[in-house]
Order: C-alpha cells, then structure tokens, then sequence
C-alpha cells in the first residue's frame, strides 16, 4: 500500500490538471487509510482495536499528507478509550478519512490561518457517537448547495455496515458530522 500511495503522490506532482491532482491526492489518502489501518492492525494482532491510537495515527497521516500549513489548518483527536473489532475501525478509519478530506477540501476556501478539524469518538454502554466537525465556511444553503458525491456515498454505506446514522450538522461556524450507533 506504502508503494501505490507513492506512485499516486508522484503522479498527482507530475500531471498538468488541478483537478486530475486533487483525484489522485484524494487516492493517495485513502490509501494511507488503508495502510495506516493495516499497520494498526499488524501491531496489535488482536481481535480488537484501540480507537485513540488508530485514529490519533491516522489522522496524523492525513494532515502530512494533506495539509501543507499547519498555521492555515490543524486537525485534533478527541477520542476516549474505547475498543472494537477490527472489522468495524476499518469502517470507522474509511469514514473519518472520506469526512476529513471533505473539510480539507471544502470548508476553508478562504481561510488563511486558524482552521480547526476535529475527530472526535465517545461511547458508553448504550450507543458511540463519532464526528468530524470544522469551524470554516460551513454547508452552502439554497441553489448553492451541491450533489452528494462519492465521499457521501461511502460514507453513508460504512455507516449502514455499522447499523449507524449519519447526521449532518450547522455547527456555526463550519459543520459537523455525525455517525451514530445506538446499542438498543
């Protein structure tokens, strides 16, 4: 995965078009999902997954990957001390990438320095919440507003596997994502 991820980073540095640059940068992070998942994985070679170091790795991953100026964006971890199966973190890990590289890409059109995204992971005996909230230019509104994309769809299909809901939020300022499970 180490050597897909470079041949995409080297790819999206030689090609002319902006947009085909930002389709294989977006390759490239959802690979090092993958690959930061399976390196988690490879470590602990257990049936289960500690969420704070999983996603507190992968994020770290995605801001090298994706954010050039840690003045201009930074993106934290706010997890707490929960565990679960592999098969579920794979989701939950494909879920925050798809959400982050949309704040990267979306929220701070405009925005030269004090850009926030947060990951965030709680649970309790009856439901986990996770999100991924921001603090730039929030959802457009009215005409303005877009199509869902393909990030949308994968994550609404993570979140079916995972018999959770995906709400989205006006956190005001910026937006908020939220992947629900309840136990009952």
């Amino acid at each position: 995965l180490q050597i897909i991820a470079s041949v995409l980073m080297q790819s999206a540095k030689r090609v002319q078009s902006d947009e085909t640059r930002l389709h294989l940068q977006d390759a490239h992070s959802r690979v090092m999902s993958i690959a930061m998942l399976q390196k988690q994985l490879a470590v602990t070679q257990l049936k289960s997954v500690e969420l704070r170091t999983y996603f507190a790795d992968l994020c770290r991953s995605i801001s090298a990957s994706m954010i050039d100026d840690p003045q201009r964006l930074t993106l934290e971890t706010i997890v707490d001390d929960t565990t679960t199966s592999s098969g579920a973190s794979v989701s939950m890990g494909l879920i925050i990438t798809e959400l982050v590289i949309n704040a990267i890409k979306h929220a701070f059109p405009d925005q030269t320095v004090g850009g926030k995204i947060t990951v965030s992971f709680a649970a309790d005996e009856e439901a986990w919440l996770l999100s991924v909230s921001d603090n730039g230019a929030g959802m457009p509104g009215g005409e303005k507003q877009g199509k869902p994309g393909l990030g949308t769809g994968i994550v609404e299909a993570l979140s079916r596997q995972l018999d959770a809901s995906v709400t989205v939020v006006d956190a005001n300022p910026g937006t908020r994502v939220e992947v629900r499970h309840d136990q009952s």
